[in-house]
């Protein structure tokens, strides 16, 4: 069930991010007058679709092959290297015999519509759920093998990344990440140490799923009515630091330890203000006990439509600002950050188990940006390419010829052909680590 609610929530969201980007070049080209010709959702290889209709003048479909979509525009070199169609009289519905400016824009508006999605879904997640967050200052982290590997331990708190004080939590492996942080201050136990980062790791950091966990004491909140020790003599406020004799600081620390005690009585140490109290408790099918723990507070700062129209704007801008540090990290082998392109195996562990709106909503907006900002890269084949020809050819006035532009096209398809067995070789590498 969890593979499919993740493989539904993929296709769902590349689906609607390859229409929104795809319209834009279609809406810009039917403004200009220029006919397109095709327009699909995933790829109708050899001809062959699983549905397809005819509206305007174009073929609408959607493709067997769902490795993302295309818009056809008559007149123009791009990926399907139509030269039939290039070798006849150009016509004046036909892209190449445009202007210069306008040509820009038709390229240019698969990108645009991605930005403008964008920033209205983050305007619509600010006016209905708000900008919540986990405060740093005061909450611990829960290691995963890389974070130990730096230095980090169970129990530590961030404290600073060089000079910066990290504010949320859930940015401290993207703030490690992309801050080009040379040192770490934490708090452990009484101590504040540093903690010097190898940026040779930099690249296992990005890729890394769950670097920080938020540690969460066992503390209780509450007992939950309808389950397994209803009536228990737990109150809010006990820690429980032992189960069975065995020390457990951290939820995390707990979960190995109860699903090997499903179905069973455990004895738990409990911590009541200054004694020390021994409290059975009964373990489910699933290895809880049906106690909820005391949670950090989430912040949350509420809008209405008006204020969460600027506050969109900004996370919008935040968010491009963070996934161009992401590139420039690629552009630098060094840092080993290239080990962190994926596929869309990648994207689908990011999405939930369950179907969260929210995640699902912040997660859409993300990609397309992603989406948005790969696109603009001067590669010959992406729109970045078309984009930079274009404005060569308006700042020199000359035009690129038909056979530079179809030996571009092909140099930018090998290109972008290696990306993608880098991304599923990485993917792949993942899965069997």
């Amino acid at each position: 069930m969890v593979i499919f609610i993740k493989t539904l929530q993929v296709i769902l969201a590349l689906s609607v991010l390859i229409i929104i980007h795809e319209f834009g070049h279609f809406l810009w080209a039917r403004l200009f007058k220029i006919r397109v010709e095709k327009f699909y959702l995933f790829f109708d290889v050899g001809g062959k679709a699983l549905a397809r209709w005819h509206w305007g003048g174009t073929e609408f479909g959607i493709g067997w092959l769902p490795f993302g979509g295309y818009c056809k525009i008559a007149g123009m070199i791009d990926e399907s290297l139509d030269m039939e169609q290039m070798k006849k009289e150009p016509q004046s519905w036909e892209f190449r015999t445009h202007p210069a400016w306008q040509r820009l824009l038709v390229m240019a508006g698969g990108v645009i519509n991605n930005f403008i999605f964008a920033i209205f879904a983050y305007i619509a997640i600010m006016a209905i759920w708000g900008d919540s967050y986990i405060e740093n200052r005061g909450n611990s982290i829960y290691v995963d093998e890389l974070a130990y590997e730096m230095g980090f331990r169970n129990g530590d708190q961030i404290l600073r990344f060089d000079d910066y004080e990290p504010v949320d939590f859930a940015m401290l492996q993207a703030d490690l990440a992309r801050r080009n942080v040379r040192k770490a201050t934490v708090l452990r136990g009484s101590d504040t140490l540093d903690i010097y980062i190898d940026h040779a790791r930099i690249g296992d950091v990005l890729s890394d799923p769950m670097m920080f966990d938020l540690a969460i004491p066992i503390v209780v909140d509450s007992v939950m009515a309808d389950g397994l020790n209803a009536g228990s003599p737990l109150l809010r406020g006990d820690r429980i630091v032992a189960y069975d004799g065995h020390g457990v600081e951290f939820v995390q620390d707990s979960r190995a330890l109860l699903a090997d005690k499903r179905l069973q009585e455990v004895d738990a140490s409990v911590v009541r203000g200054a004694d020390t109290l021994g409290v059975p408790v009964r373990v489910d099918s699933s290895g809880r006990i049906g106690v909820l723990m005391q949670l950090p507070g989430i912040k949350v700062r509420h809008y209405n439509l008006l204020e969460a129209i600027p506050a969109g704007w900004r996370e919008a801008g935040s968010s491009i600002r963070g996934y161009l540090d992401d590139l420039s990290l690629l552009a630098r082998p060094s840092t080993g950050a290239y080990k962190s392109v994926g596929s869309f195996i990648a994207i689908g562990q990011v999405f939930p188990e369950t179907w969260d709106w929210f995640r699902f909503l912040n997660i859409l907006a993300l990609l397309s940006i992603m989406l948005a900002v790969m696109n603009l890269l001067p590669i010959p084949g992406l729109d970045g390419g078309h984009i930079l020809f274009t404005l060569y050819e308006i700042i020199t006035g000359r035009k690129p010829g038909e056979k530079f532009l179809v030996a571009a096209q092909l140099v930018g398809m090998v290109l972008i052909f290696g990306l993608m067995i880098l991304a599923f070789g990485n993917d792949i590498a993942r899965l069997i680590h």
